[in-house]
């Protein structure tokens, strides 16, 4: 996974690539009708229900834009609210409330709505040992925040990108002339270059599962697109030898029985790519 430091570092270039594209070289409705002195207070207002996500985001948002902005919190990320809660106030410049507004509330809902579907998946998996993933099926631009938003709503994240970790998938396996191939090629790779990346290998069937446990040094098996009964196989034959992830079109009213086959993890893209955005607006008073 990415450092701490490189994830603050992708917030940042969302926040100014955010600001660049909805602002522009000026925001000539507000300058137009509101004086550079004016003072004003907004709240931010839930109209929808589900886990709130992207309070502390906000307030990146809106210290970027202007650092003199004040936020009061009343309800925290990953808190459960209703129509009609208030999650915070914002005080300061008219102005700089008016740049800031658009881009908070994208990113809120859109946050809020991912924390929400994770949070269900969570709550479907409970009693069992199994772990809920996200995937790189992200927003462009938008990944770090909606990663972020995973977590808020009781989820892991999966790798961040393709520099963080190794997975090989269908297409590496086939383009490389095999799994045994893919695997000897990609540790000759990472020896080469000096890197510690984690290995994953992505298996279509049984018969790929064994093959790949002839390799020493993999983290993670991928049992992509399996069914139950091949699934309970496929993780009594890997035992402890690695980890293993299930993926692959499974939703929410599958989700607890391939747990219950014993993954550790189950990866779902559509935490972040089937989500409708949380209902809230940010309203002077």
């Amino acid at each position: 996974m990415i450092s701490e430091a490189q994830f603050q570092e992708e917030l940042l270039s969302l926040i100014k690539n955010g600001i660049r594209e909805d602002i522009g070289p000026g925001d000539y409705s507000s300058l137009a009708c509101i004086p550079d002195s004016a003072m004003g207070k907004a709240k931010l207002l839930v109209k929808d229900q589900g886990i709130i996500a992207g309070v502390e985001f906000a307030k990146m948002i809106f210290s970027h834009v202007d650092p003199t902005l004040q936020v009061e919190t009343f309800m925290h990320d990953g808190t459960p609210v209703q129509h009609g809660d208030v999650v915070f106030h914002v005080f300061g410049s008219s102005l700089s409330i008016l740049k800031a507004e658009r881009l908070v509330l994208n990113s809120m809902q859109r946050m809020s709505a991912i924390a929400t579907k994770t949070y269900g998946y969570v709550k479907l998996l409970e009693g069992t040992n199994t772990k809920i993933l996200d995937t790189r099926k992200t927003t462009p631009g938008f990944r770090a925040a909606e990663k972020w938003a995973v977590k808020i709503g009781g989820g892991e994240n999966h790798r961040f990108a393709l520099y963080d970790m190794i997975m090989l998938k269908d297409n590496h396996i086939d383009f490389a002339g095999g799994i045994t191939q893919a695997i000897h090629k990609t540790k000759q790779y990472l020896e080469e270059h000096n890197l510690d990346l984690k290995i994953i290998v992505e298996a279509r069937n049984l018969a790929e599962i064994e093959e790949i446990l002839e390799s020493e040094g993999i983290y993670r098996i991928l049992i992509d697109n399996f069914n139950f009964e091949d699934t309970k196989k496929a993780v009594a034959l890997i035992g402890d030898k690695c980890l293993t992830e299930s993926s692959g079109n499974i939703n929410e009213k599958t989700i607890r029985q391939y747990a219950e086959c014993g993954v550790n993890y189950i990866s779902s893209g559509a935490l972040t790519h089937s989500i409708y955005n949380m209902d809230l607006s940010l309203k002077a008073f």
